[in-house]
């Protein structure tokens, strides 16, 4: 009976959960505004049940290739962004906004739930977590320097505050999430499996709220909404591709394709919790574009990964 439980079946069926979420906010747009108020709260409640489904087991590759992961991190989440962000100085578009949305996106961590799409592509899912965790627990640090250099995001205090917005974001869901998972008793396949379930179903939520403005975008603005749609195809696909090519001759196919996967796939939604609302209503139609690219990866990019 329990492999009809609603968790269960959330479970099994993920990726259909994630598009019912994706036509449910464009459909149901007073649904989307609504729970686009919550957008905060709802990436704290990602970063918790995230972390609270690793395990001891989980947790041990992380300690495996440490320098070399930490070197791929800070290449992605500082080196990469530094030079977007020296090519905008350049060219004087340091301003702009699709620059300050590509600049954040280079900035954040691998989504919480690579590891989950690294499984379901055959690739290998406890690398994946190890640069998800990774780069969570180095964003603060790799974060400031970009904020102090982008004028856009506001004076030096605003800066700092919203780093340590971030780090205390990350202490207390993942850090809790984690506390709380050593002090509570060992859990059974089944309840990890209603775990997942709840996981899908929160970011199915969280994907609703994040389609007012996309909605309202293919509506109202139809060329904007493909001009951002263009941006997040290309950002993501473009930087897992170029990553894959990179990757692929210094480690075995599992590893490389896990580590191009986390490259594309980024959870710019925590700087959603960081930046005051200012700044960040403008890019919204950018993260919900974003969103499209993310949930079809394993769909329109298994056959590269194949490959």
């Amino acid at each position: 009976m329990h492999r009809f439980h609603p968790l269960s079946l959330a479970a099994t069926h993920a990726r259909a959960v994630l598009v019912a979420g994706l036509i449910i906010g464009i459909a149901l747009p007073d649904l989307a505004r609504f729970l686009a108020g919550w957008i905060p709260e709802m990436v704290m409640a990602l970063l918790f049940l995230g972390a609270l489904r690793l395990s001891p087991a989980d947790l041990r590759p992380l300690g495996t290739d440490l320098p070399g992961a930490l070197a791929r991190v800070l290449a992605l989440q500082l080196a990469l962004p530094l030079a977007l962000l020296t090519v905008a100085y350049v060219t004087g578009t340091q301003s702009a906004l699709p620059i300050l949305a590509l600049v954040l996106l280079a900035c954040a961590p691998p989504i919480v739930s690579s590891p989950n799409i690294a499984a379901i592509m055959g690739l290998s899912a406890p690398v994946a977590m190890q640069h998800m965790v990774i780069g969570s627990v180095l964003l603060p640090l790799t974060a400031l320097p970009l904020f102090w250099l982008m004028p856009a995001l506001g004076s030096a205090d605003a800066v700092l505050a919203a780093v340590l917005r971030l780090l205390v974001a990350i202490a207390l869901a993942g850090g809790g999430a984690i506390l709380l998972r050593h002090l509570l008793p060992v859990p059974g396949p089944r309840t990890l499996r209603h775990l997942d379930g709840l996981s899908v179903l929160a970011l199915a939520v969280f994907v609703i709220g994040l389609m007012p403005s996309v909605s309202s975008a293919i509506t109202q603005d139809t060329a904007g909404f493909a001009y951002w749609l263009a941006i997040a195809f290309a950002a993501n696909f473009g930087t897992q591709a170029v990553a894959l090519c990179l990757s692929r001759h210094r480690a075995a196919p599992h590893v490389a394709g896990a580590r191009a996967l986390v490259a594309g796939n980024r959870n710019i939604s925590l700087f959603f919790v960081a930046l005051p609302p200012d700044i960040t209503a403008p890019m919204l139609v950018f993260l919900g574009c974003y969103q499209l690219p993310m949930l079809l990866t394993p769909v329109l990019l298994h056959r590269l990964y194949t490959r």
